[in-house]
């Protein structure tokens, strides 16, 4: 089956962003690109940050096709490392008293982790419950929340989803809609970017609404936020797309007519592990707080020695 064409992506015209409130927070956010194991450093540091809090963590699986079967996998995955304090209750947006309890156990943790799957099932299943509200009133107060692949991508104040090939050979309409809002910054994730090939799918929506800040999560990868300033931890990288103030040509309005994407002049960096990204400035927070590069230092004091 060939691909339909291509339709343009949504333009956001009036976003609502949550900036403000996320500086205001204390909470540690801990946003990983999927595929993450349970011993790598991605997983660690969500555990090590709700170790400091203290607490348990409850687990949330509502994206996945299976939320059962995937909470069984997750808590195996915490008791392989240790971690036997987790619980995955279930959630409804329909059934009050689960909805109550779930938020009540929300309430006495340290930590809520949000499994993969479908962001937007996620997102749809959560909104306007008290779960949800519970789970920012955690993160407010300086608890930990952690998403992995979907669970990540909903934690901003727009997540989106599709502008791929499916199964079939079909292009699946490109989708921007509401997050959790967690992270402001105007910043929307994009997940397992580096092993999907995920840069185009960025470019396109970062095109269209160029004062976002797109932010594309490696696998078994974590952007650990604290404030404004997110650390990279794990076995890749962050990459950054920064259209703001620098897209000076676009045609992702235009895609709908079989044409492909066009544009001028995106910032685009790449963070590596151990190094910080300032979301608020756009920018590595080497460069916003005018620190010597630790590896250029190497690299002359090498030269010197020789």
């Amino acid at each position: 089956m060939q691909p339909v064409k291509d339709s343009s992506v949504p333009r956001i015209d009036s976003p609502t962003f949550s900036s403000s409130e996320s500086r205001a927070a204390t909470g540690t956010l801990v946003l990983i690109g999927g595929a993450c194991t349970p011993d790598g450093m991605a997983l660690r540091s969500f555990v090590d940050a709700v170790e400091r809090v203290g607490g348990p963590i409850i687990g949330i699986t509502a994206a996945s096709a299976d939320p059962e079967g995937s909470a069984a996998l997750w808590r195996g995955d915490f008791a392989s490392i240790g971690v036997t304090d987790v619980h995955f209750p279930c959630v409804s947006r329909t059934d009050a008293k689960v909805d109550r309890e779930t938020a009540a156990r929300i309430d006495d943790a340290a930590g809520v982790f949000l499994g993969g799957g479908d962001q937007v099932k996620l997102v749809a299943t959560l909104s306007g419950t008290r779960t949800c509200k519970a789970m920012k009133a955690l993160f407010h107060r300086g608890g930990v929340v952690c998403g992995t692949s979907a669970g990540a991508a909903a934690l901003t104040s727009l997540t989106m989803a599709g502008g791929e090939i499916d199964n079939e050979g079909n292009l699946v309409e490109q989708y921007i809609g509401p997050g959790f809002g967690l992270l402001g910054y105007e910043a929307i994730i994009d997940t397992h970017f580096s092993q999907r090939r995920r840069l185009q799918r960025l470019f396109v929506v970062i095109g269209g609404n160029p004062q976002l800040l797109g932010l594309g999560l490696d696998e078994n990868t974590a952007l650990v936020v604290r404030g404004e300033v997110g650390e990279v931890v794990g076995a890749g990288g962050v990459t950054f797309v920064d259209g703001r103030d620098s897209v000076r040509f676009d045609n992702a309005g235009d895609l709908e007519q079989g044409r492909q994407l066009t544009l001028s002049h995106l910032r685009v960096g790449i963070v590596g592990t151990r190094y910080h990204l300032n979301l608020a400035r756009r920018e590595l927070q080497v460069l916003v707080t005018g620190e010597a590069n630790s590896h250029l230092r190497q690299v002359r004091d090498a030269e010197v020695t020789a």
